[in-house]
């Protein structure tokens, strides 16, 4: 019997990047605010013990598909024999910066904790999810949160409530060639976090993609004529904030032809808190 599961989408609402370690990763700070956009997980238990993916996602082979990847990396923990055919409904762009990847492995996660009936505690989850991706654990972590570290370091925010416009521009933009940019500054002075702001900071990958993707700067220039705009991860989707759900719709009416883009509410907890202790 298949089972369908939101996996929704986040936005960076600042993201600065404050230092490097000796290891190359960035140290990061920055808030995660998820929204209701987002891809469908659908779920199949199996008994043969297999993890199997229906279905054809371009670029992205089977043994790297994160989806994948986070099924086998729980059953660990499973009783032998659990197994699970996965299909994944895209509904988020790839190389967007709305975490559409990260977030379908950890509603994977969250789901196969039900449905495998293993009750791991959410740190349990948040551990395994950092294997996959630093991205990962603030799903399983389920709600606002203020990052830092390599984003792992996770605390509960709030943030006020807010309707967003999104916008999509056709291009996949790379994390890995970004966060390498020799132009990319990595020494923004580091916050202290209390109280979160709405429109506090800015994103400090931003400048570098602007500079290489136009179409990333056209977007963004135009969504600044309604309100602050920025770049959500490392691109290419661009955001900007609004106190109703009219204000934003109002915007995206106006939204050129040769655009694309939706209206997404914040949410204050992942559809999945349940999942986990």
């Amino acid at each position: 019997m298949s089972h369908a599961y939101p996996a929704p989408a986040k936005l960076n609402l600042f993201l600065h990047v404050v230092g490097r370690r000796a290891d190359g990763y960035h140290l990061l700070q920055t808030v995660f605010r998820l929204i209701d956009r987002a891809d469908i997980v659908h779920l199949d238990v199996r008994g043969d013990g297999r993890v199997v993916r229906e279905g054809d996602l371009p670029g992205v082979p089977e043994d790297r598909d994160l989806t994948v990847r986070a099924a086998r990396l729980l059953q660990a923990h499973a009783p032998a024999g659990a197994g699970v055919s996965i299909r994944l409904e895209k509904v988020l762009p790839m190389g967007g910066g709305l975490g559409g990847g990260s977030s379908d492995a950890a509603t994977v996660l969250l789901a196969l904790n039900r449905l495998w009936h293993l009750d791991l505690p959410r740190a349990t989850l948040q551990q395994l999810a950092l294997q996959l991706g630093a991205d990962v654990p603030v799903f399983v972590f389920g709600q606002t949160a203020f990052a830092e570290g390599v984003g792992d370091i996770l605390h509960p925010v709030s943030a006020p409530p807010a309707w967003y416009v999104v916008l999509m521009p056709p291009v996949q933009v790379p994390t890995a060639a970004i966060f390498a940019a020799p132009e990319l500054t990595r020494n923004t002075p580091a916050l202290k976090i209390a109280p979160f702001s709405a429109g506090m900071g800015r994103n400090d990958l931003q400048p570098v993609v602007i500079h290489r993707y136009p179409e990333v700067a056209r977007h963004l220039e135009w969504l600044a004529q309604f309100g602050e705009a920025r770049m959500t991860g490392s691109g290419a989707c661009v955001f900007a904030s609004f106190g109703t759900e009219e204000a934003a719709r109002n915007v995206l009416r106006q939204l050129p032809g040769t655009m694309q883009g939706f209206v997404a509410q914040g949410l204050d907890r992942h559809p999945l808190q349940d999942c986990c202790a």
